[in-house]
This record gives structure tokens, C-alpha cells and sequence, in this order.
């Protein structure tokens, strides 16, 4: 899709010494299992295709050994790939010489780990001015910057402190910090928030949520949860075995899965907690409504206010503009997952 932040092209990523000659293999038909037992090489990632677009958040999501961390690494070239193209604003990334992807890794992209990463013996100030210091910016706008951003994810005050001294949810906001300090366009988040508490992990999903709402980053997001990559995700990328299985609008995947891979992953989500109204919408077609709905409200919230009666009709309304109508009886549809029959229909 032109204007993409981060597009991603036929990469292909195989372990081992001979990487390259194995990617013709794969793309003659070669599968995972056959790699391994006959060639001796891992298949890591094969034929990723995705446009990321600026200003959204782009959430990975797979089980363990499905490549999304694998993935996240060839965007900044911690990981250098077998095979294809990964273009941040038009420029190949895996063409930059050292210099030029120190700055990339500098400037333009910064990272947020699972296991904090956070440097013990530095202050909670000097770790969230870490990439200034890098950047050799001077003392006076490192702590500006440390101060600015420590305060915005609600570490105000604790700058004097030491990681040691905080709570797992605490150092993982300080992260957060030293990667909004840097002051990059792209945000790279892996795994970030699976190692805390789930009351924890809620409160740094809303914060991740609130920060996007004002400043507006491109974030790559790995996880393997999906209420967390339904809760954070614009775009939401399914792998399973180094493959796309499907992309897109996560609203959508949820109602039409693709494949019974994403069925299972679907099939136990709390689909009125979810879904969004505005993903079961219709043009406006009745004459006479039961009241007015938000496009963004959840279908629990609006089983609520119809009291369970499947016989009303809503107005949807979106930024104060009626967008379309929504039937409680879709809704109640919508509440059940379909089904696909052996031959792959639904």
C-alpha cells in the first residue's frame, strides 16, 4: 500500500549455513519439516508480505516458534534476513552500510524489550535518557527529556531511584520512557508487557493506548495474547510457522477467520467484550429507532442497554455523524463464532 511507514516484502528467513540456497528450496515447495529433517536448516520466516502504516499500531501475533519475534528483529536488523526487502520510509533497511544503520537504529526506531533491559546500576533518570546520552545530546536536555516523559508514564518524582527499587510494572514504564526520550517516528515492541501481572498488564495496555492517542507513533507490537493484540492492534498480522495465515483489520478476523488455525485462536474470545458495533453496522435502512449507539462501543455495553431484546434497532453514530444502523439480531449472530465445514466453507 503506497505511504506505508514499514513495508515488509517476500522476506524469507532460514537458519543455517547454507540460507540463501534453501530459500529456492522453500519456494519450490520444500516445507518446514522437510527442511529440518533432510537439510539440517530451520525455516524461521517465509514469503512475509505487510504494509505497517504511520500513525498505527501493528500487532504480531502467534504462538511460541511462529517467527514474530523472529520477525520484529529483521526491522532493525538485529536478525539479517535470507531473503528480501524491508523499506522504512522508501529506504531498504537491509541495504544500510554500519553507519547508516546505527543511525536508523538511533533516530528512527526505538525498542521496548519483555525483560525491561534496564541498566541496574544507572538512576531510573539516566536509564530513560539513555538514548539521548547515546545521541550525544547534552546534559541539560537529558534530564529535561528523562524528567518529561518519566512524568508522562507516571514515574514523576522517581528519578532519583534505582530499577531495583521499583515494581516489575514500575520498570517496565521506564522503558517506555527511554523509548519515547528517543524521540523516534517507530516504537518496536517485543513481547513488552508479557512478563507482568495481568492487573499490571491492563494498566500498561491503557497506557500504551493513551500515549498513542497523543503523539501518534508507528508501533510494531509481538504478542501472543490475543484480548491484548485485539485491545492494542490497528492492523493485526497472524503468523503460524513463519507464514502470514491472515492480516488485517482485527475486527474483521474476528468475525471471518480464515483458516481453522484462526478459529482456534478465536474461539474462546469474549466476542461481546470485543467486538466493536461499528464492525456489525449496516446502511441505515429502518424507519423507526430504539435509541442511538457509539460506533466504537463494545456489544456487551449495547446488550445492556437493550435490556437482551433482540426485536430493537439503533442508530450508529461515529464523531457525531450516523454512520449506519445495527439489528440486534446481527448482533446476536455475531456472538457466534462460525464455523467452517471440512471442505473449508463457513
Amino acid at each position: 500500500m503506497p505511504g506505508a511507514k514499514i513495508a515488509i516484502r517476500n522476506l524469507y528467513k532460514i537458519f543455517g549455513p547454507r540460507d540463501r540456497e534453501m530459500v529456492a528450496r522453500v519456494k519450490g515447495g520444500t516445507g518446514k519439516r522437510d527442511l529440518l529433517e533432510n537439510h539440517a536448516h530451520v525455516l524461521g520466516l517465509q514469503d512475509i508480505n505487510v504494509d505497517m502504516q504511520p500513525g498505527e499500531i501493528t500487532v504480531i501475533m502467534g504462538l511460541s516458534g511462529s517467527g514474530k519475534s523472529t520477525l520484529i528483529r529483521h526491522l532493525n536488523r538485529l536478525i539479517e534476513p535470507s531473503a528480501g526487502e524491508v523499506l522504512v520510509d522508501g529506504q531498504d533497511v537491509l541495504k544500510l552500510g554500519p553507519a547508516e544503520l546505527q543511525k536508523l537504529r538511533r533516530k528512527t526506531m526505538s525498542m521496548v524489550f519483555q525483560k525491561f533491559a534496564l541498566l541496574p546500576h544507572r538512576t531510573v533518570a539516566q536509564n530513560a535518557a539513555m538514548p539521548l546520552f547515546v545521541q550525544g545530546a547534552p546534559e541539560g536536555m537529558r534530564v529535561r527529556e528523562a524528567e518529561k516523559w518519566l512524568q508522562r508514564v507516571g514515574l514523576g518524582g522517581y528519578g532519583d531511584r534505582y530499577p531495583s527499587q521499583l515494581s516489575g510494572g514500575m520498570q517496565q514504564r521506564v522503558g517506555i520512557a527511554r523509548a519515547l526520550a528517543a524521540n523516534t517516528d517507530i516504537m518496536l515492541m517485543d513481547e513488552a508487557f508479557s512478563a507482568l501481572d495481568p492487573l499490571i498488564r491492563t494498566d500498561m495496555q491503557d497506557l500504551l493506548l493513551e500515549l498513542q492517542r497523543e503523539l501518534h507513533k508507528t508501533i510494531v507490537f509481538i504478542t501472543h495474547d490475543l484480548d491484548e493484540a485485539l485491545k492494542l492492534a490497528d492492523h493485526l498480522v497472524i503468523l503460524n510457522d513463519g507464514a502470514v495465515v491472515q492480516q488485517g483489520d482485527p475486527q474483521h478476523i474476528l468475525l471471518n477467520p480464515a483458516d481453522p488455525y484462526i478459529e482456534d485462536f478465536v474461539s474462546d474470545i469474549n466476542r461481546a467484550r470485543v467486538l466493536r458495533v461499528r464492525s456489525i453496522a449496516t446502511p441505515v435502512q429502518a424507519a423507526r429507532f430504539d435509541g442511538e449507539v457509539e460506533a466504537d462501543a463494545n456489544l456487551e455495553s449495547l446488550i445492556a442497554t437493550s435490556d437482551g431484546d433482540t426485536a430493537r434497532i439503533y442508530r450508529v453514530r461515529d464523531n457525531g455523524e450516523i454512520i449506519g444502523q445495527v439489528d440486534m439480531k446481527d448482533l446476536v449472530k455475531a456472538l457466534v463464532p462460525s464455523v467452517r465445514t471440512e471442505k473449508g466453507e463457513k
